[in-house]
């Protein structure tokens, strides 16, 4: 069970009257940042305890590789034949089963067993030689996926003992959509919800946009900033949020299902969506299909702001995001379809 860690605190901004509230807590393996807008201390502390405890029961119901919920499900699915599944499981199946179409399969967190293979299923992930090529090749083969299971009701049925479900890359992002909701129940208007490179806001901060920074695929120093108020989440996937290096090379956790191993040609990737879920869904998936083919999948799952940079460090993104982000490292070159000046001229919404 997770606690506050921090002492609430009132952070005037800058001009304005309304403060902005801030809790800090640890889930999902990190930091988890909750501002909330001209509250007092105790509807502060009543909404995070609330978070917090979204947060803590939703980690261990979806954890990937502990005892719990997802294990036994996992269990059952090898069986291949139908069974109960737990409440708390069937939103991510569902949901997940309509990203897999959308994205033409390569978001597929049916590959469970290639994530254990490569020993991302691990607390802390240690430098190790990349698995054997004929061990990958073994589970490519195997076709895992999530058009496999069906769901009739509260059952599931699935048709592949390849199958083992890990829904890590949505996971956070879908507990941060929930954790809205519920702040929304108890009258909250205006709020900020981060983890790493996850951000969910509704509302606005004191009457000005809330400022979220993209880093660059470096992992240090700020490649961009997007203003966002309303109700939207921007998600960054990136090949330094969990990897481990051998012999010069980092093999991240992003990993391409068609060939069993982390995708490549990619950097980072972020996405400006309505929902949090949605964005880290069409950001892995972008992720693995690189520079040259990221397009079609924002067409498929209907994402309009997309920047992905490639492995060579160049900015890849469409128009409407353009528009929304402005660049603060000017220095970063930018594909040849959208000109510097267009991308640098960003409005606030």
């Amino acid at each position: 069970m997770y606690a506050i860690a921090l002492t609430l605190f009132g952070l005037a901004a800058c001009g304005q009257e309304t403060p902005v509230t801030t809790i800090r807590f640890d889930a999902f393996g990190g930091q988890v940042d909750l501002s909330l807008v001209g509250v007092d201390r105790q509807q502060a502390q009543q909404a995070a305890s609330l978070v917090q405890q979204d947060f803590a029961f939703l980690q261990d119901a979806w954890h990937s590789w502990q005892p719990g919920p997802m294990g036994r499900v996992n269990q059952m699915l090898l069986t291949e034949e139908p069974f109960v599944a737990p409440p708390s499981t069937m939103p991510l199946v569902r949901l997940s089963k309509d990203f897999e179409e959308q994205s033409g399969g390569l978001f597929n967190p049916a590959i469970g067993y290639l994530m254990d293979l490569w020993g991302f299923h691990a607390e802390a992930v240690r430098s190790r030689p990349p698995p054997p090529a004929q061990h990958i090749a073994r589970l490519v083969a195997a076709t895992p996926g999530m058009s496999q299971i069906d769901i009739e009701g509260l059952e599931l049925h699935g048709h592949n003992p390849a199958i083992k479900l890990d829904f890590d890359s949505i996971a956070k992002s879908h507990a941060m959509d929930l954790a809205i909701e519920h702040l929304r129940e108890l009258g909250i208007k205006s709020a900020l919800i981060k983890a790493g490179g996850e951000v969910r806001v509704i509302g606005d901060r004191s009457g000005q946009p809330w400022r979220i920074t993209i880093r660059r695929p470096s992992g240090s120093g700020v490649l961009a900033i997007v203003p966002m108020r309303g109700d939207e989440s921007l998600v960054t996937k990136a090949d330094y949020d969990r990897n481990f290096v051998f012999k010069g090379d980092i093999y991240h956790a992003i990993i391409d299902p068609r060939t069993g191993s982390p995708a490549r040609g990619t950097r980072s990737v972020t996405v400006l969506h309505r929902d949090a879920t949605t964005a880290a869904a069409a950001a892995t998936a972008m992720f693995v299909a690189g520079p040259t083919e990221w397009e079609a999948v924002a067409r498929a799952m209907d994402i309009r702001y997309v920047l992905l940079v490639d492995a060579e460090g160049t900015l890849h993104m469409n128009e409407a995001m353009a528009d929304r982000i402005k660049l603060v490292d000017t220095g970063a070159p930018i594909a040849p379809r959208m000109q510097p000046s267009e991308a640098q001229g960003a409005t606030e919404p």
